[in-house]
This record gives structure tokens, C-alpha cells and sequence, in this order.
């Protein structure tokens, strides 16, 4: 008969690295599983991350380092394998890979989300140069400099009013004559002087050598094409959430996130559901550390009331 470990830990980005601390210093017997090679999650792809307490100006990379070696200390360290699947059979839930299947008694599910890409020249190649996801986390470096930001949705109103109060000046590019954002973030966004809309137009190319110097975007009616000089892009046309693997196992909302308070306790006794996938007001590396700690204390009390 196979081990039925305690806990199955999915994701080492900041979630999941925590939860591992946490389920290592409560002796719960369990198994760790990432599909990358380095430890860290979204933030690694961050130049610089100023907000979370204690590590001003670390590298995305040197933190989610530093966050794996913090486990690797305690004993334990992920386990390099993609899950393809996973059955939840009540009191055991399986894990199957390309290689092997597991079990155990639970399940924290800390597989992060992506933010959507443009897609356009410049992107990749300037990410952490000027090219941003989250204004809340990049933000502070462009005081007092021009900025763009890409998109129509409540997290691009709330990324151009977040900028413009820090911005000597904020585009916004959208591809339509008008916001999908809520009206009240309208409101806040058209007040705010030194934001200027870029209607009816797509990004095209971002520019820049080592660092970002403008956007080029296009207007969709007329064809025309500009260069909006700038010293940072903020990209906010959505995240998507990997939760592909519980879609048949637990509630979600229309977005495709799970449906879990901060203790992570999901639709699915024994499932939990830990950092950016999970509905949540906010998403930044501080909330998913929290996510994984809680993650594991309900764990826990799942296992003693058993």
C-alpha cells in the first residue's frame, strides 16, 4: 500500500512556501510538489520588490530564494513534478503526475495565477524594466515619471488612480470609447488631472532598450499610430488563475477563482485553497505568506476532527 502522506502541498510560489514551513514545523507528514525548477513563483519575474516588510529593494528572485531556503533548512524541499491530475475520493485525495501517484488526507492548493500577456514586441524583453503587472508593487518606482497603463477593467481604474497620484502623468489605453470598469472607479479615474485617455487604441510595440521609453499603440478607427513616450507600462488586462485541475472538485466564481476565505477551506472537505487563486480582495506576496500559514492551520483542524 502506498503512504498516505498527511498533506500534498501544490505550488512553491510564496503560498506554498509558507504552507511547507508551516507543515514541517508541525511535524505533518508531507509531500511537496512544483513543476519549475526555482522556488518563488510569480515574483521571481519581479525586478525589485519594496513592499514586503522587513526586505526593502530585494530582487524578486534573492526573495523567493531566500523563501526556499528557509524551507530547505527546516527539511524540506519540493519535489520537481507536474500534477496531471486529481481525484478526491472523501478521506484519501489522489495526486497523479506523469511518473507517480500519491495520496494523502489533504490537499493545499498554492498553484498561483498568471497575469495575461499583450503578446506585443518589447514585452518579455523589458519585463522588470518598465514593464509592470501589479501598479500596487512597482508603482512607488515611477514617482514623479510618465506612465501607461493597458486596460478597461476595474484593476486597470484602480492601477491609473493608484499612478496618478504617485505620476507626473498617466495614459490609459483602452480598445474601446469607454470603461468596463464599475462606475464609481470612473468617476475617481476622470477626476484625476493628470490622467489622460488613450481611447479606441491597441498597443502595438513597447520600446526601449534596457528600459522601457514609450508605447507605441494604434487607433482602431482611423488607423493612425502614435508613440506614447513613457518610462514604465503597466499591463492590467486580467489574471488568470491555475485551478484547472479542481474544476470538477470545488466552487469557483465566474472568474475561474476558488471560492475559499482566508483559511482556505473550499466547497471540498480535506481540499484548501492558498495565495493568488483564491478569492481575495488583495494579491500580493505579504497576503499569499498569510494564505499559506492559515492553509496549514486548517489543515490541522481537519486532521484532529477526523
Amino acid at each position: 500500500m502506498s503512504e498516505i502522506y498527511d498533506v500534498i502541498i501544490l505550488g512553491a510560489g510564496p503560498a506554498g512556501i509558507s504552507a511547507a514551513i508551516y507543515a514541517s514545523r508541525a511535524r505533518l507528514e508531507t509531500l511537496w510538489l512544483e513543476k519549475q525548477f526555482v522556488p518563488g513563483g510569480q515574483i521571481i519575474d519581479t525586478y525589485e520588490v519594496d513592499n514586503y516588510p522587513g526586505m526593502p529593494g530585494m530582487s524578486g528572485m534573492d526573495l523567493g530564494e531566500a523563501m526556499g531556503e528557509h524551507a530547505k533548512k527546516l527539511g524540506i524541499e519540493p519535489v520537481r513534478e507536474t500534477v496531471r491530475s486529481i481525484e478526491d475520493q472523501g478521506s484519501v485525495k489522489v495526486v497523479r503526475t506523469k511518473k507517480n501517484e500519491y495520496l494523502a488526507k489533504t490537499i493545499i492548493y498554492a498553484c498561483g495565477a498568471n497575469h495575461r500577456h499583450l503578446g506585443i514586441p518589447g514585452e518579455e524583453e523589458l519585463s522588470g524594466m518598465g514593464v509592470s503587472y501589479c501598479a500596487t508593487c512597482d508603482g512607488a518606482f515611477f514617482k514623479d515619471r510618465v506612465t501607461v497603463v493597458v486596460g478597461g477593467g476595474n484593476v486597470a481604474a484602480e492601477d491609473a488612480v493608484f499612478l496618478a497620484r504617485l505620476c507626473k502623468k498617466v495614459y490609459v489605453v483602452h480598445r474601446r470609447d469607454q470603461l468596463r470598469a464599475e462606475k464609481v472607479l470612473q468617476e475617481q479615474l476622470f477626476e484625476c488631472r493628470n490622467v489622460e485617455m488613450v481611447w479606441n487604441s491597441i498597443p502595438l510595440e513597447i520600446q526601449g532598450e534596457s528600459q522601457v521609453t514609450g508605447l507605441k499603440v494604434q487607433n482602431v478607427k482611423t488607423g493612425e499610430e502614435q508613440v506614447l513616450a513613457a518610462d514604465g507600462v503597466f499591463i492590467a488586462v486580467g489574471i488568470t488563475p491555475n485551478t484547472g485541475l479542481l474544476k470538477e472538485l470545488v466552487k469557483m466564481d465566474d472568474g475561474g477563482y476558488i471560492v475559499a476565505g482566508e483559511e482556505g477551506i473550499t466547497t471540498a472537505p480535506g481540499i484548501f485553497a492558498a495565495g493568488d487563486l483564491r478569492t481575495k480582495a488583495l494579491r500580493q506576496v505579504v497576503t499569499a505568506v498569510s494564505d499559506g500559514a492559515n492553509a496549514v492551520t486548517s489543515v490541522q483542524h481537519y486532521l484532529m476532527g477526523r
